[in-house]
C-alpha cells in the first residue's frame, strides 16, 4: 500500500457513514422487502435473446469479442431501459480499470484520454469528494485498501464485495479486506450489523476461510449480488444500509458487472428516476435476478444512481440521471 493510498483512506473513511456519495443511489421507502432466501429463478443460462433482450447495432461497428443488447420494455414487472455489454474474454479482449485513488472524470473524458479507445466503459467504485472509498488494485498493486466505515461514533470493518481478474485470466467476485499489503477473500462476509457492536477487524483468520486473493486488477463496490451461482443478500453485512445511501430496496439507476460460467463478462446498466417517463429503475434484488438469469455465476453491484453510465464506442447507452449529464467519477471499468 502506498503512503498516498493510506493517507487518502484515513481522510475518506470518516465520511462514509453518512455517505450520500457522488455516486449514491439514494434512500427512499422500499418497494418490497428483500427476501431472506433465493428469489424465484427465471429462464437462467438461456441467453439474452431468449429473455427478450435484443442485439443492437446503434453504437457502430463493434469488435469481434463484443455484443450489446437492449432490454425488453419490462423487466421484473417494471418499465425498464437497460443495456448489457457481453464480452467474450477468449477473443483478445483486455479488461481495464481506469482512474486512480483521487481525481475524477466523466466516462466520456475517460474515453477521450485513452490512446487506444475502449469499446466499453462503465462507472465503477464508490467515491467521496473526488477520492475513492472503494478498494482499488491495478497491475497487481493495491492503490486503495478496503475502507473502514464510520457510523454513530463507531468504526466498522466490513468485508465488502470486489470484482477482479487474476493473472490466469479468471474473473470472480469475492468479499474482501486488505491486511497490510495483502488482499484476502472470504467465503462469506463478516456478519456486521450497523445496529450492533462492530466486529473485529478482518485478518488472515477472520472471517473463517480467508485466502490470499492475488489479482491483476480488482475494483471494490458492493454489495455482492451473485456468488458461486447463488443469489446473495448481504447488503446489511456489507454495511450498505440506510446510512450508506445505496437504497438497496428502492428503485434506482444501477450499474453492475458479472461473469458467466464460460467466462463471459457482462456489463449491466439501467435507467431510473424517471429520466425516461415511467422508468423508475430497479432494486438490488431485481439486478441480482436479471444477472443470474443471464447466466452470471458471480456478480457485483457498483456505484449507481446519478453515476450510472455505460458508453459503447464512446456513445451513451442510458440517459444519465444526474441533471441529464454524465457525472464525473473516480474509477471506471472498461474493455478494449
Amino acid at each position: 500500500m502506498t503512503k498516498k493510498g493510506l493517507f487518502l483512506g484515513l481522510i475518506v473513511w470518516v465520511f462514509w457513514g453518512v455517505l450520500i456519495s457522488c455516486g449514491s443511489e439514494g434512500g427512499g421507502k422500499p418497494d418490497y422487502e428483500f427476501p431472506s432466501g433465493n428469489p424465484e429463478p427465471g429462464a437462467g443460462d438461456s441467453g439474452p435473446e431468449a429473455q427478450g433482450w435484443q442485439v443492437t447495432n446503434a453504437f457502430g461497428e463493434l469488435p469481434v469479442y463484443l455484443k450489446v443488447y437492449k432490454s425488453p420494455a419490462v423487466l421484473r414487472g417494471k418499465n425498464a431501459v437497460a443495456y448489457i455489454a457481453v464480452v467474450d474474454t477468449e477473443k483478445e479482449a483486455e479488461f481495464l480499470i481506469l482512474g486512480d485513488v483521487s481525481g475524477s472524470k466523466t466516462p466520456a473524458q475517460f474515453y477521450e484520454t485513452e490512446t487506444v479507445k475502449p469499446a466499453v466503459i462503465m462507472n465503477a467504485g464508490y467515491f467521496w469528494d473526488g477520492n475513492t472509498v472503494s478498494m482499488l488494485c491495478k497491475e497487481g498493486r493495491i492503490l486503495a485498501p478496503a475502507q473502514p466505515v464510520w457510523q454513530s461514533d463507531l468504526t466498522f470493518y466490513p468485508t465488502r464485495g470486489a470484482f477482479g481478474v487474476g493473472n490466469d485470466g479468471v474473473y470472480d467476485v469475492n468479499w474482501v479486506y486488505t491486511v497490510g499489503d495483502q488482499m484476502y477473500a472470504y467465503p462469506a462476509p463478516a456478519q456486521n450489523n450497523e445496529e450492533e457492536t462492530p466486529l473485529q477487524e478482518p485478518s488472515a483468520d477472520f472471517p473463517q476461510g480467508g485466502r490470499a486473493w492475488n489479482v491483476r486488477h480488482a475494483i471494490g463496490g458492493g454489495p455482492v449480488l451473485v456468488k458461486a451461482d447463488v443469489y446473495q443478500n448481504t447488503y446489511s453485512q456489507e454495511l450498505f444500509g440506510d446510512a450508506s445511501g445505496i437504497g438497496a430496496l428502492a428503485n434506482h439507476p444501477r450499474s453492475a458487472i458479472g461473469i458467466t460460467r464460460d467466462q463471459k463478462l457482462i456489463f449491466f446498466v439501467c435507467e431510473g428516476r424517471n429520466v425516461t417517463p415511467g422508468v423508475s429503475g430497479l432494486t438490488l434484488e431485481d439486478v441480482a435476478c436479471i444477472l443470474k438469469d443471464l447466466g452470471c455465476v458471480d456478480a457485483l453491484n457498483l456505484d449507481g444512481g446519478g453515476s450510472s453510465c455505460m458508453l459503447i464506442n464512446g456513445k451513451e447507452t442510458i440517459k444519465p440521471s444526474s441533471n441529464g449529464v454524465q457525472r464525473a467519477v473516480v474509477t471506471a471499468v472498461a474493455v478494449r
